[in-house]
């Protein structure tokens, strides 16, 4: 389609005659169009593009009606107005966005009779709207024309912009109906009441509806100009005050007088002097002091200095709460708060053996990693009360910005030192036992890494000059005994790591459990359940029954709801009035808890051929997994289920090839490898699981599937297995060994050089279980099936001469007497599970 540049028919020539009665329809959005109205409009829509090229193709002509709804993309005939105006094309310009830009002038006023089609543009029916023109202007249209162009001009004169030209029309014009048009249609209003003035048909009614309009508008500018007068007033009497008030400090100083400003200064330095503030720290906050003094106080700087100043000086800059040094106290304390936990007591008591020969030491930097519930942030208030400190405690879970740690610089509105500061000035001394719970769960983002933040606060060699951002000056923190705590090491920043004193808590068994339960867990739901023992009675055999039935965790959080949910029940029966006492059994625990959450799987209590029993380590301690292996007739391949990581997948064939190379020993045919499909699965395939450990108890769940004997129920295993059937050592050995405990296992095979870790276990959990160390797979094989094959109990000719002399010899050993050797750095373990 060509614009229409050349052949333009002239506007004047076209009359309300000339309209035919069939024209095509285009919805316009944001605007209504008037009769002897000239607008450029912007069209997009396809349907709108096809109305103006079938207007163009014909007699230029197209009706333009205006949407009821501007938000309708397609709309239907009843989201447009019936009455609208028929307007020509007198321009039309294509974009480069693919917008149509046309110039349409308006010509008559028209209302749609019928839509002949919708697709693929409107097509309507119209009819001519006549209006009746007056013969000669009567008395009260000339008075009704003469208030609207008045009003017209109050209406400018408040500050309403319309363009000359347009003033200059409207003086002139002396048709009602027009001079209405032109109105309303330069005010600028909203569509739906510019529409109804284009729907009255009788030009003085639309008139007096214009002037209507009018008068609210003048309405409306005027108490706007009002507001603007009383906001300048109110600045004109601000600035008034403010002189007054410069001319009353002038006076005062005469007299000699102190006013307010004076007494604030005055405090403030009396302050300043009772905090006792390093020389450098004193300077900067005297001129803070200078700065206040010349300031204006209701100016916003003034009020950032004087909150400074406040920050400066209710800090402890020299105040600090005196130890503890009674060591046999200090212990008395440590052993009411907490059951076991030997390792991390006898590292406070050391602590406060050399603080008690040295006076200035620096604070330790402790981190207690363990899984949830084991006590790690209760210990630090027990440290605390023993050590006779404050105790303050920020939880770093979620913290993803650096000024969270060293502050905001005071540039910032509404800036305020970091966490740390804050604690210190919480605590009122700068010794605080100071806890910094969650530490391996901070983030990063765009707003900096807070962990490298925490560097400068967590190294004794940096710490005694903290620069925190708002402060701007260095504060001391070698006194501060600073305790991190973490569920996984692996998140932790390495260099944040180093500068921390590991202090692994793993999970406690079933014994140490039942001493916390009728030490602390119990006595404590009595109290806050308003409940004493002649209410209840609940004995060893009952918590037992819960521990082992209704919580599997490594701490005893859970323990704690239980026993808690126990104590409700019985609450609501006194509250009830059956004040007789409760006597909880393991025969009518399930009466309170329900059915056990925990039963011990009637399949499992049995052996079977291709199910193994291995150990592994979690985030929540231990946990046993019962490997299972099957055979079925196939081409050789190898089947891995359960969500199993890379390395767990990588182990799983290496146990493979060793069997495949050790099968004429382990009584296996070895055509079978070629003719049998493997498929070896990890429960709970819900859970990822990755890690070495399993690989031994891969390759005894092979060799028993393959051999066709029955692996050993209470036997468990972990290690990670070679190629030529060496066990190598793992890491988590306590959390393994608590983890067979709780499964009721009485052997455990562990790699030979795991045998020096079992001396910093202590003794208690190593009763009742036998400990097989293996130095190869052959001594796995025979401690882990029930039946061995004949070449094993005869020994073997086979080639692997470094598996046949230990394979002669298991080394099968009773448990050590514990030492404390240095504890190794733990091997890769399993990270989920």
């Amino acid at each position: 389609m060509n614009e229409p540049a050349s052949n333009d028919q002239p506007v004047e020539s076209v009359s309300s005659a000339d309209v035919p009665d069939q024209l095509p329809l285009l919805p316009v959005r944001d605007i209504v169009v008037f009769p002897y109205m000239v607008l450029p409009l912007f069209v997009g829509r396809e349907m709108s593009i096809k109305a103006i090229e079938a207007a163009l193709a014909g007699n230029r002509m197209i009706f333009l009606a205006t949407q009821k709804a501007l938000d309708v993309e397609n709309p239907t005939p009843d989201d447009i107005h019936r009455i609208g105006t028929v307007g020509i094309i007198m321009r039309m310009l294509k974009l480069p966005d693919e917008r149509i830009k046309i110039l349409v002038q308006g010509i008559v006023k028209a209302r749609v009779v019928d839509y002949i089609q919708q697709d693929p543009y409107f097509s309507v029916r119209i009819e001519k709207v006549v209006e009746n023109k007056a013969v000669a202007p009567t008395l009260e249209s000339e008075a009704l024309m003469r208030t609207v162009k008045e009003q017209v001009e109050r209406l400018v004169s408040l500050g309403k912009v319309l363009i000359p030209d347009v003033m200059v029309v409207i003086e002139n014009l002396e048709d009602p109906g027009r001079l209405a048009d032109m109105v309303v249609s330069n005010l600028g209003l909203k569509v739906d009441i510019t529409q109804s003035v284009l729907e009255i048909l009788d030009p003085l009614g639309r008139l007096k509806q214009a002037s209507e309009i009018l008068s609210k508008e003048i309405d409306v500018l005027s108490m706007q100009q009002k507001i603007q007068a009383q906001a300048k007033g109110e600045m004109d009497k601000t600035q008034r005050e403010y002189f007054l008030r410069e001319q009353l400090k002038a006076i005062q100083k005469e007299l000699g007088e102190l006013d307010e400003r004076s007494e604030e200064i005055a405090e403030f330095r009396k302050r300043v002097k009772d905090a006792k503030m390093p020389e450098k720290v004193l300077k900067e906050v005297e001129k803070q002091l200078k700065r206040l003094e010349k300031m204006h106080p209701d100016t916003a700087e003034s009020a950032t200095v004087r909150t400074y100043l406040e920050w400066m000086v209710e800090l402890p800059w020299s105040k600090k709460s005196k130890d503890n040094l009674d060591i046999k106290a200090a212990a008395k304390v440590l052993n009411e708060d907490h059951y076991d936990l030997e390792k991390v007591k006898e590292r406070i008591l050391e602590y406060l053996a050399v603080r008690k020969l040295k006076d200035k030491m620096k604070g330790p930097i402790l981190c207690f990693a363990g899984p949830p519930g084991v006590g790690k942030t209760s210990l630090g208030k027990s440290i605390a009360r023993a050590l006779g400190r404050e105790f303050v405690r920020i939880s770093l879970g979620g913290v993803r910005d650096e000024a969270e740690i060293r502050g905001h610089r005071r540039t910032y509105v509404g800036a305020l030192p970091g966490r740390i500061i804050q604690g210190i000035k919480q605590a009122g001394t700068n010794n605080p036992v100071f806890m910094l719970d969650e530490v391996d769960k901070v983030g990063m983002d765009f707003r900096g890494d807070p962990s490298a933040a925490l560097l400068e606060v967590l190294d004794p060699e940096q710490n005694h000059a903290f620069s925190d951002h708002y402060l701007g000056v260095p504060f001391d923190l070698t006194d501060v005994m600073f305790i991190a705590t973490a569920n996984l090491m692996d998140p932790i920043l390495p260099a944040l790591r180093d500068r921390m004193e590991i202090i692994e808590i793993p999970g406690y068994t079933e014994e140490e459990k039942l001493g916390i339960a009728l030490r602390y867990i119990v006595p404590r739901q009595l109290t806050e359940h308003g409940i004493s023992e002649k209410h209840i009675q609940i004995g060893e055999a009952a918590l037992r029954q819960i521990i082992s039935h209704y919580t599997r965790e490594a701490g005893v959080r859970n323990l704690e709801r239980e026993v808690a949910n126990v104590m409700r029940k019985v609450a609501k029966k006194v509250a009830e009035g059956k004040g007789q006492c409760q006597t909880i059994t393991p025969a009518n625990l399930h009466k309170y808890l329900g059915v056990p959450k925990f039963v011990p799987d009637p399949e499992q209590e049995k052996d079977e051929v291709g199910v193994a029993t291995g150990l592994a380590w979690t985030e929540t301690g231990g946990d046993v997994l019962y490997i299972e292996a099957t055979a079925m007739k196939g081409k050789g391949h190898l089947t891995l289920t359960g969500q199993l990581g890379d390395v767990m997948k990588e182990s799983a064939q290496a146990a493979l090839s060793y069997v495949r190379s050790r099968a004429k020993l382990l009584g296996i045919n070895p055509d079978v490898f070629a003719k049998t499909d493997l498929h070896i699965h990890v429960p709970a395939g819900a859970i990822p699981k990755d890690g070495p450990s399993a690989g031994i108890t891969m390759a005894t769940a092979i060799a028993s599937t393959l051999a066709n004997l029955q692996a050993r129920r209470d036997v468990a295993m972990t290690g990670e297995v070679t190629l030529r059937g060496r066990v190598l050592p793992i890491g988590g050995l306590k959390e393994k060994i608590l983890a067979a405990k709780r499964a009721h296992i009485t052997t455990v095979i562990l790699p030979k050089r795991n045998k020096k870790d079992l001396d910093e276990i202590p003794k208690h959990l190593l009763k009742g279980l036998q400990f097989v160390f293996a130095e190869t797979m052959d001594d796995v094989i025979k401690a882990g099936l029930r039946r061995l094959p004949v070449s094993l109990t005869r020994g073997n000719g086979a080639h692997h001469t470094r598996a046949q002399k230990s394979t002669r010899k298991p080394v099968r050993q009773a448990v050590p007497a514990p030492r404390r050797p240095s504890r190794p750095a733990p091997s890769i373990h399993p990270v989920h599970l």
